[in-house]
């Protein structure tokens, strides 16, 4: 067995050794906490939760850190918009996060650092960096000399005679306009701390680096995050690292965008779509569904379609759950997930193909069920929650049991009602009246009902939106 992933640095799959036999540090870039999560957010949350399920699955001791930026350009803006101190913009944004990623089903971190809360770190990292001539101090901010660093460049892959730091960096005091900045000078009415240099406070890219080292030490197996922080993000978070000592990231894993309309899901786009009003409109598991099948190394294109899709595929697996559960009751998952879905799995995370063999088993069991072979269809329904469970999504798992719980009342309520029909519908057809039969089904149908006729009866189920 060997779990092989595609990192980004050697662009190219590799075999994954971790550096400590039997165990997996991952540092992930989390939420940087200006404005409430949209579903891209979310995703890379789940991607690298679902990694971490499958590590776990082969027999890892998993080391999980997800960072909370939350002090930055954007959070200090919106503070002065809104009249607000930025940490309660920060806090009220972390809860949201943390809201989005429990609501889809993803697993605590093992520790969620802030970024203020390691300002003394931070000061540690740039000092060491002074010392060894790779940062200066210049008008109360520190700054990074890339060009004192050879490896500058080598994630990205760009030429830093064609560089351009973003506009917002500023270029006071620097030697080099390509230089980035790791400690910004106070500015009135923002909020800063004291350093040897005078009161600022971090940049983005410092923060990263410094929890790092403090989580993970000086080496670890695996950093993650979104496509888009490639440039400058990990690239200065590696420049930094290293040149203050450390070896850093083994493994560069990066997830792709959701986008809309072909443009990366964005708040400044006016593209985002929120996960707190997503949940209203879909259950959480299927957005899970939804954003998790797809290979994280895909873009998703959103559309409402789309999850429509998804719903009725994760649907015809919840039926053929049910209606196992039904005729044998509670089922527990194999010990172990077939052999199809762990190769697909080892092989870079293919969780599309590890869907298809999924789906093969529901067809699978669904004709065992046909066929009244009670025996075959419960093997089935235990492999498929074996594999439904390492990807988060198995509905009879005591973490979606609260989904599952709400409106039970309600659901008791329809239930008599349809039962009123379909007595009503079976009498007629009792009595061979099929144009009644059909138009009383006909009626459940277009209520969003699906009748289906069983050996012991008819049953209902939602349908598709």
């Amino acid at each position: 067995m060997t779990i092989r992933l595609y990192d980004t640095s050697a662009r190219q799959i590799r075999d994954f050794t971790p550096l400590t036999p039997g165990c997996v540090s991952i540092y992930l870039c989390g939420a940087t906490v200006q404005a409430a999560p949209h579903i891209g957010h979310i995703r890379s949350g789940l991607n690298f939760d679902i990694m971490r399920r499958w590590f776990e699955y082969r027999g890892y001791d998993v080391t999980f850190i997800r960072n909370v930026t939350d002090i930055d350009d954007k959070i200090i803006a919106k503070s002065a918009d809104q009249g607000r101190p930025w940490w309660s913009i920060g806090y009220e944004n972390e809860c949201a996060f943390n809201d989005g990623y429990a609501a889809l089903g993803c697993l605590p971190p093992t520790y969620e650092p802030r970024a203020t809360g390691h300002i003394t770190e931070m000061v540690e990292m740039m000092r060491g960096l002074i010392e060894r001539g790779h940062a200066y101090e210049a008008d109360g901010s520190v700054y990074f000399d890339v060009r004192s660093f050879p490896g500058y460049l080598a994630l990205s892959r760009q030429d830093i005679d064609d560089l351009r730091q973003p506009a917002e960096e500023g270029i006071t005091g620097k030697r080099d306009p390509r230089d980035f900045a790791m400690w910004k000078a106070s500015k009135p009415g923002e909020p800063d701390w004291e350093t040897p240099w005078g009161r600022g406070r971090p940049g983005w890219h410092l923060e990263c680096s410094a929890m790092a080292h403090k989580y993970l030490g000086s080496a670890f197996d695996i950093h993650g995050g979104g496509l888009d922080l490639v440039f400058p993000h990990h690239e200065n978070e590696i420049a930094q690292a290293k040149a203050y000592g450390d070896d850093f990231a083994q493994y560069w894993v990066h997830n792709a965008w959701v986008t809309m309309s072909g443009e990366k899901m964005s708040k400044s786009l006016g593209n985002s779509v929120l996960v707190s009003e997503m949940v209203k409109q879909w259950r959480p598991i299927v957005l899970r569904y939804y954003l998790g099948t797809p290979h994280y190394r895909s873009m998703i294109e959103y559309s409402e379609e789309a999850l429509r899709e998804a719903e009725a595929a994760f649907g015809r697996i919840e039926g053929f759950i049910q209606r196992v559960v039904e005729k044998a009751g509670p089922v527990e998952p194999a010990a172990e997930v077939p052999s199809a879905f762990a190769d697909a799995m080892d092989d870079d995370l293919g969780v599309p193909q590890a869907l298809a063999v999924i789906h093969t088993t529901v067809r699978q069991g669904n004709s065992a069920l046909g066929a009244d072979d009670k025996e075959a269809a419960v093997a089935r329904l235990a492999e498929v929650r074996a594999m439904l469970g390492v990807l988060g999504l198995d509905p009879l798992d005591p973490r979606w049991a609260g989904e599952t719980d709400r409106g039970e009342d309600l659901h008791g309520v329809v239930d008599s009602l349809v039962r009123m029909v379909l007595d009503q519908r079976q009498a007629a057809r009792a009595r061979k009246d099929w144009a009644t039969a059909d138009a009383l089904r006909d009626q459940l149908g277009q209520s969003g009902l699906v009748i289906e006729d069983s050996p012991d009866g008819p049953r209902w189920t939602l349908g598709a939106r």
